[in-house]
């Protein structure tokens, strides 16, 4: 039996009652539930924007994000963003992976990055490079 390994993160949550204006970087993960104005920045990170939160943005570079309030401004996830039922999104998105619930309003442009399949060429067998492949273009869909 294979021991599981749970990725510990830490958690920074702005509250509600925060208001917050300029430029924030983080490393692990993100919660904003108050109200966010500047910048917003994280190489490896994973954000999330609660329902009631409202987020005016110049950028907003992260890992993830996942959306249940309202933003505006440009979005930029490496990994993916995720826009929930009932959120407001106004500004374009580049990202991998993105995933639109219904009852979402949003007006912008989604752009998709490609990402390169985490396989090195030069070092599999063809057939094991063209399964890679496969999956990779299955997920740029």
């Amino acid at each position: 039996m294979m021991a599981e390994i749970i990725e510990k993160k830490n958690i920074t949550i702005l509250g509600a009652e925060t208001e917050f204006d300029g430029t924030l970087t983080f490393t692990d993960r993100l919660v904003i539930t108050g109200k966010f104005t500047g910048k917003i920045e994280s190489n490896t990170g994973d954000l999330e924007i609660a329902k009631n939160a409202v987020c005016k943005v110049e950028s907003l570079s992260v890992n993830s994000v996942v959306i249940y309030g309202d933003v505006e401004g440009q979005i930029n996830a490496e990994e993916r963003v995720e826009i929930c039922s009932g959120s407001k999104v106004d500004g374009d998105v580049k990202t991998a992976r993105v995933r639109i619930a219904n009852n979402v309003d949003f007006n912008g442009q989604v752009t998709m990055l490609e990402t390169e399949p985490e396989i090195d060429l030069f070092s599999v067998a063809s057939d094991e490079y063209k399964k890679a492949m496969l999956v990779h273009s299955d997920v740029i869909k």
